[in-house]
């Protein structure tokens, strides 16, 4: 029997995350997509400590355009938070969701913004 679309995310999540560990000097970047809105977070997976955050629900995030473009402001969001606590580098967890669409502007937009993974 197939799996679902569901079981099938967190089996490639499962496969990522044994790879991909955030620390105190690269921590992870974690992103959690929606149907409506999109994630991100900086986490230091040592102390389990999420550092900087940023979503599509924020008031300065907030905007009008289309899934890819919100998706692309908060990865701007993101990035001019983790550059004014001091990250640099990171670790980029796509959390079992393909490379493509909005991750993807989520990403690119990030590297813009200062980011380097």
């Amino acid at each position: 029997m197939a799996l679902s679309k569901k079981d099938r995310r967190l089996r490639i999540k499962r496969r990522i995350r044994k790879i991909v560990s955030g620390t105190a000097s690269q921590p992870r970047l974690s992103v959690y997509r929606s149907n409506k809105e999109i994630y991100a977070q900086i986490i230091n997976d040592e102390n389990g400590v999420t550092l900087v955050a940023a979503s599509s629900i924020e008031k300065d995030v907030k905007a009008k355009g289309n899934k890819t473009e919100i998706a692309s402001i908060v990865g701007k969001a993101i990035a001019e938070k983790a550059v004014k606590a001091g990250i640099d580098k990171v670790a980029f967890d796509r959390g079992g969701y393909l490379y493509h669409g909005r991750v993807k502007a989520l990403a690119e937009a990030a590297r813009e913004g200062g980011l380097k993974f």
